[in-house]
């Protein structure tokens, strides 16, 4: 059985910024761009960029959004469609859990602005229609939006769901108030998985499995489908996430992987950045080892078109 991977970058729009700023004469003039464009001559990467519609106030007032990006370089990413993909995330990095209980109207207005934006300065070619939400829980109505805007897959949190008993400090962060604003009765709690242990103690809405069902599709090319929704459920990680592992955990995690039909991970795009406050130095030389580890195991990166 041939083996597959797949690689997604989360939060992203500062690289869409800057070449809108900038306007360089190509889109892989873009620091970030060209490094990811590197790991894909060499080692076939694929990269699905999860987008912002707008940069948030955390980072200061200097707004920009999606409507300033040109579509001077549209067939460039046009040509560039087989390998780098654009995909909805969130209207901005702040709040957390920004769907967690949002209404059918949100969800579509949010999605609708971004993909419209993708469609007119990159062209319909390079949209992909697999959604890891920010922060990943979504309401039913959210999900039932997706899926009637073209969604295929979604991704789903995953464990053993536990209620909410009115008592705000099991949750980090003030995320108390985002499971109590507008409620549905899908939104509960979790215990998170992973190195970031920060937010262990977790929200889950919708899109939420077991964790038998997600052990048993993970390291697979296969999907859950929801029939209330008509959405897949479909776990895109497993793999070491880039900005939470040094390049000898990378190392490490993907030579245990090895021999699975699918390995699937991610990272955030903020890590690339001098000027952000947890700026990783190594964050490209962390993408480029990943690509160049699974090359050498015989994985063949793919787009969501081909998942299942």
């Amino acid at each position: 059985m041939e083996k597959l991977a797949y690689f997604f970058i989360d939060d992203t729009i500062w690289l869409l910024r800057d070449i809108a700023r900038q306007r360089p004469a190509s889109i892989f003039d873009q620091p970030f761009l060209r490094l990811l464009k590197r790991a894909h001559d060499d080692h076939g990467l694929t990269v699905q960029l999860n987008l912002f519609y707008r940069t948030d106030y955390f980072y200061g007032c200097d707004e920009f959004t999606l409507a300033e990006m040109p579509d001077d370089y549209k067939a460039e990413w046009q040509a560039n469609a087989d390998w780098l993909r654009l995909a909805f995330h969130a209207k901005q990095e702040f709040p957390d859990y920004p769907y967690v209980n949002a209404t059918y109207e949100d969800v579509r207005k949010d999605y609708e602005a971004i993909v419209g934006e993708i469609k007119r300065f990159a062209g319909e070619a390079c949209l992909s229609h697999a959604v890891i939400p920010h922060w990943l829980p979504i309401s039913k109505a959210g999900c039932q939006a997706l899926a009637d805007c073209g969604v295929k897959f979604l991704s789903p949190s995953w464990g053993e769901k536990t209620p909410f008993t009115g008592d705000d400090t099991v949750l980090p962060y003030g995320h108390a108030a985002r499971l109590r604003q507008n409620r549905q009765p899908e939104t509960m709690l979790y215990t998170r998985p992973g190195k970031d242990t920060a937010i262990a103690s977790s929200i889950c809405a919708y899109n939420h499995i077991s964790q038998e069902a997600y052990d048993r599709i993970l390291f697979h090319n296969v999907s859950l489908p929801d029939e209330a929704t008509g959405l897949r459920f479909r776990p895109l990680g497993g793999g070491p996430c880039i900005n939470l592992n040094s390049q000898q955990d990378i190392r490490e995690t993907l030579e245990k992987l090895n021999g699975s039909d699918f390995i699937g991970t991610g990272s955030h795009e903020q890590y690339f950045y001098p000027d952000y406050y947890a700026y990783q130095p190594d964050y490209g030389d962390k993408i480029y080892l990943f690509a160049q580890l699974l090359d050498d195991y015989g994985y063949r990166f793919v787009t969501a078109d081909e998942m299942q």
